[in-house]
């Protein structure tokens, strides 16, 4: 069902996103033991490719986009050091020290689940360290600021907000979170900045992408000539977080962790509410 443009999902196809977000999930979790020096982007996607495989599960990503250009040749965007997303993988072998945003999608029994982990190489420097954990506080606020009753524009005044707290960094604002269900993206959109009380109301049924990305620089952004990958103007690292989330009556699910969110809504007080 549709109300003003935004898809809202009865219970048991949160459920089917659920089982697509676990999808998700786990092969970002499988991954992450594989990010290290040596390897390359394009044998990660390879791995996620065998996951997806063996889950039943297809890839949001891959072919994305060709209706209107280029088509997406992965599963997995990942994008390394500057790249700030939709890096495609290929020959390009990590060494220690890089930083790692890996964006994966799955769909399963036709619903998408979407995620993004930032993951580092062996011994990274301190301040690349911080951004990570920066992005990563700034996902979980948005996170947090979602409730029945409250505006998209909730998230985004938050997220900046988190972020604005920890420091000089960059807020990307061309590209944002979604909503997400029969489609990867749909409305409404989900800034990473914003004004409290502004945008759609969240209602029960709604599905978001909250996904900060913040960089060491400016917000300024360049797309290169393979018409994907996303770089910061000015050469500064970044970092990407993306959780997919619903909230309920009971409170949050966060459909692309294994726990539901549970350890880190617990954590930071806020209430867990699967179905």
């Amino acid at each position: 069902m549709f109300t003003r443009g935004i898809e809202v999902k009865t219970p048991g196809q949160l459920k089917k996103m659920r089982q697509a977000g676990l999808v998700v999930a786990r092969t970002l979790t499988a991954l992450r033991e594989h990010v290290v020096a040596g390897v390359t982007t394009g044998e990660l996607d390879a791995i996620a490719r065998e996951l997806l495989a063996e889950a039943g599960a297809t890839s949001s990503f891959l072919g994305y986009g060709a209706r209107w250009g280029t088509p997406f040749p992965a599963v997995t965007c990942i994008s390394t050091n500057d790249e700030i997303v939709h890096g495609i993988p290929g020959e390009r072998v990590l060494a220690d020290g890089d930083l790692v945003s890996v964006d994966f999608g799955a769909i399963l029994d036709g619903w998408h689940g979407d995620a993004a982990r930032t993951f580092t190489v062996g011994q990274v420097s301190p301040e690349h360290a911080e951004l990570s954990r920066v992005t990563e506080e700034a996902m979980w606020a948005g996170i947090g600021a979602a409730r029945l009753g409250g505006r998209i524009g909730d998230i985004g005044a938050a997220i900046e907000a988190s972020i604005v707290a920890a420091g000089s960094y960059g807020i990307v604002r061309e590209y944002t979170g979604h909503g997400i269900g029969s489609q990867m993206h749909m409305e409404p959109d989900v800034p990473n900045w914003g004004r409290k009380g502004r945008g759609a109301k969240i209602v029960e049924g709604m599905a978001l992408a909250i996904e900060p990305m913040a960089t060491l620089g400016t917000e300024d952004t360049v797309e290169l000539d393979d018409e994907w990958t996303v770089v910061t103007a000015d050469e500064s690292w970044a970092s990407h977080w993306e959780n997919t989330i619903t909230v309920t009556r009971q409170g949050l699910w966060v459909l692309t962790l294994e726990d539901g969110g549970e350890a880190e809504l617990t954590a930071r007080g806020l209430p867990f509410g699967p179905l």
